[in-house]
C-alpha cells in the first residue's frame, strides 16, 4: 500500500475520533473535534498531491478517496444536525447529491467509464468544510464582528451542492444511455 493510500486510511480513522470529540461533553472537545476535522480534510488534498507526483495512482485510491471525502462530511453534518447546529434539510440535500453522484459513478464503472472530479464539484467539497469549520468554530472570528459568515457559508455550500450535482448529472448523462 502507498503512501497516498495510507493517508487516505489514516483519514477514514480520525472520523470516529472526530465524533467523540464533537459529541462527548468533555472540556474543549469541540474545539479538539475541529482541529482533527480541519487536519482530516488537508489530508485530501495532501492524499492526491503525493499520489499524483509520485504517479501512485491506484484503484483503491480512486475508491478510497471519494469515501473518505463522504464520510468525514456526512458524519460532521449528521453530528451538527444533533448538535442543534443544523437544519436536517441542508444535510438531506447534500446527501442526497452524493447518492446520485455515486450512482452515476457506479453505473459508468460498470461500462469502464471514469468520471473525473469537475471544478463545481471541487468547489462544493471547499465551501461544504469551510461551512462546516465556521460552524463547529461558532462562527469566530466572525462573530466578533456581527458577520454570519457561518450562516452564508453554508447557504453557498447548498447552493454549490445544488449546481455541482446538476452539473454531474448533466455532464455525464450519456452513461444513462448505454
Amino acid at each position: 500500500m502507498n503512501l497516498a493510500n495510507k493517508i487516505t486510511i489514516a483519514r477514514i480513522f480520525l472520523i470516529p475520533i472526530f465524533m467523540v470529540f464533537l459529541l462527548a461533553k468533555i472540556p474543549y472537545g469541540v474545539t479538539i473535534a475541529a482541529l482533527i476535522f480541519i487536519i482530516a480534510a488537508l489530508t485530501d488534498s495532501l492524499d492526491g498531491y503525493i499520489a499524483r507526483s509520485k504517479n501512485q495512482i491506484t484503484k483503491l485510491g480512486k475508491f478510497m478517496d471519494p469515501l473518505a471525502d463522504k464520510l468525514l462530511v456526512t458524519a460532521a453534518l449528521v453530528s451538527l444536525v444533533q448538535m442543534d447546529k443544523l437544519s436536517a434539510w441542508v444535510v438531506v440535500v447534500i446527501i442526497s447529491r452524493e447518492f446520485v453522484v455515486s450512482v452515476f459513478r457506479a453505473i459508468a464503472a460498470a461500462e469502464g467509464i471514469v468520471i473525473a472530479a469537475s471544478p463545481w464539484g471541487k468547489a462544493k467539497t471547499v465551501s461544504q468544510i469551510v461551512a462546516i469549520i465556521s460552524i463547529l468554530l461558532n462562527n469566530y472570528p466572525f462573530n466578533l464582528f456581527g458577520f454570519p459568515f457561518a450562516s452564508l457559508a453554508i447557504w453557498i455550500a447548498v447552493i454549490l451542492t445544488i449546481i455541482s450535482g446538476v452539473d454531474y448529472v448533466y455532464s455525464n448523462r450519456r452513461v444513462l444511455k448505454q
